[in-house]
């Protein structure tokens, strides 16, 4: 905290010369800490809510354009694979040019995407601009991190990463409830339409009171090489776990990409050592705590985004509900993660990292257990306890893996820290949908062919089966308008009891999953370099 003295050198009589916060007001903005945490919250907030608030529009865009099941997958695809491949190299250019521009940039990028995607009327261009989406939304995320730890002082970090944090979850969580609301009442379109003001908004903040830190010993050229090989091998490995679902894991073409990622990372890995400034100094790993961050990121977003995956469609598809309903049923896993993100910032800065870290993955590991036991009768009230007490867990992990990481990273190297806690994020959530996709694929597949002999159910062919199969993946009962009303319903049984069986099996092993991170998390300390962060500033 600083104070400034003005002295008084005005003579009796003279008129008293004004202090220079009165001369220049906006000295009292620029770079004050609280409003810098609202200005990248507003960015921040686009970007998340783009994560999940698409889901919702995918049918009626589907419907609107005229577009194939696999096309409409890359409107999702497409954006987190641009987002994921970016992220780091957008953190380097957020440390070379300063956070601010690289922030501003992406919230104009992200929002001019977001209205041209708005007016497409084809799906090719909707993928097209949701790449673009991707691309600036890379830009804008690290950079909010950069900024935080450069105007936050040590003591006051936490808060702010909490308070960011819960910006971020709330946004996640809540855009299929504000989703089914504007398309339904609306269109789809405006799913897009709303980043503009919200960009508009973002960057009328951001050019008034973001200041611009560098470090002094700032990168001060580009690892082009180190980009490009760190940039396909993330491409490979997002590309098998995006289209191993539909190739299958045994599929020589999923092998060939996680090899050729395998090949790539360790290409990487070897010119950075030779470069003279290296993309990602690989000395950033010999800290266990930032390493141990980083592993407990991408633990906890299989955890999460796998195990969240598949509840959307058990509240839709089994329960009946609609995208508005399902939304608010989740509310109370939005609610937890609002309330729990500050406390956990709180929490964090009194004791460190490592028990709310420990503490948090035991409670999602719970939370993800209790799920395993939700089945087709389950009440709203059984469903609220382990989606709140999902919440409750994620917040300190969502809060202390970013300050771990970023904390422990110097500050010269702070956006490559925030890119690779948002790409550890990004992959742990695609590994957990695929992973767990897989395990729900290969669950329904062995049980589904059974429960629907001794249902007394007419045969299928091995085509109907398959078929048939895909659609209870995803809780659909495979009806058709001339099924009898008696044999409908004795396959909607058989349906819901099967894609049951695979969720509580996916469920048990993203509890699995949490569990291995309490022993990661045990490895966290707080940042060594957290005290390099800013100092100086209105608090």
């Amino acid at each position: 905290m600083t104070s400034q003295t003005t002295i008084d050198t005005t003579g009796p009589g003279d008129k008293a010369r004004p202090a220079p916060s009165d001369r220049q007001p906006d000295k009292a903005l620029r770079g004050h800490p609280w409003l810098t945490l609202i200005t990248v919250a507003v960015g921040v907030m686009m970007v998340a809510l783009d994560g999940t608030i698409v889901a919702i529009a995918n049918p009626a865009i589907q419907k609107d354009l005229g577009a194939t099941f696999a096309q409409v997958q890359w409107i999702t695809n497409g954006y987190f694979l641009a987002l994921a491949v970016s992220l780091i190299t957008a953190g380097k250019l957020g440390d070379r040019f300063g956070h601010r521009q690289t922030f501003l940039i992406g919230v104009v990028g992200f929002a001019a995407a977001s209205g041209a995607i708005g007016l497409s009327d084809s799906i090719a261009f909707v993928v097209t601009f949701r790449v673009f989406q991707g691309l600036f939304g890379a830009l804008l995320m690290p950079a909010a991190l950069g900024l935080l730890r450069a105007t936050f002082p040590a003591e006051k970090l936490n808060m702010a990463i909490g308070i960011w944090g819960m910006v971020i979850g709330a946004s996640t969580a809540g855009g299929p409830i504000l989703g089914g609301v504007l398309v339904e009442h609306v269109n789809w379109q405006s799913v897009f339409f709303i980043n503009v003001p919200v960009g508009v908004l973002a960057l009328a903040l951001g050019v008034v009171i973001l200041l611009d830190h560098r470090a002094e010993n700032a990168p001060r050229s580009f690892d082009l090489l180190g980009i490009a090989l760190l940039s396909a091998a993330m491409f490979c490995l997002v590309w098998a776990l995006i289209k191993a679902p539909t190739w299958g894991w045994g599929d020589g073409k999923t092998w060939a990409f996680v090899i050729g990622s395998v090949l790539l990372f360790g290409a990487f890995a070897f010119w950075e050592t030779r470069v003279k400034e290296p993309l990602i100094p690989l000395a950033l790993f010999r800290s266990v705590p930032l390493s141990a961050g980083v592993v407990l990121m991408v633990l906890m977003a299989i955890a999460f985004m796998g195990g969240l995956f598949f509840v959307t469609f058990y509240l839709q598809n089994v329960h009946g509900m609609k995208p508005i309903d399902a939304g608010l049923h989740l509310l109370p896993l939005t609610g937890m993660m609002i309330v729990g993100s500050p406390l956990a910032g709180a929490m964090i800065t009194k004791l460190g990292p490592r028990i709310p870290l420990a503490g948090g993955m035991a409670a999602t590991a719970i939370a993800m257990y209790g799920m395993s036991t939700l089945d087709t009768d389950t009440g709203s009230a059984a469903m609220s306890i382990w989606f709140a007490l999902l919440g409750l867990g994620l917040a300190p992990v969502m809060v202390g893996a970013t300050e771990v990481i970023v904390g422990n990273a110097p500050m010269e190297l702070s956006g490559v820290a925030g890119g690779l806690q948002q790409a550890a994020m990004q992959i742990g959530g695609s590994l957990g949908t695929a992973v767990l996709g897989a395990v729900m694929a290969s669950k329904v597949d062995g049980d589904l062919p059974g429960n629907w002999t001794d249902a007394g159910l007419p045969p299928l062919t091995g085509t109907q089966l398959d078929q048939a199969s895909e659609a209870v993946q995803v809780g659909v009962a495979p009806v058709t308008p001339q099924t009898p009303a008696e044999v409908a319903a004795k396959i909607t049984d058989v349906a819901h009891d099967t894609f049951i069986s695979g969720m509580s099996l996916a469920s048990l092993v993203a509890a699995g999953v949490a569990v291995v991170a309490v022993f990661v998390a045990l490895l966290t300390k707080r940042g060594e370099n957290a005290e390099a962060g800013a100092g100086v500033g209105h608090l």
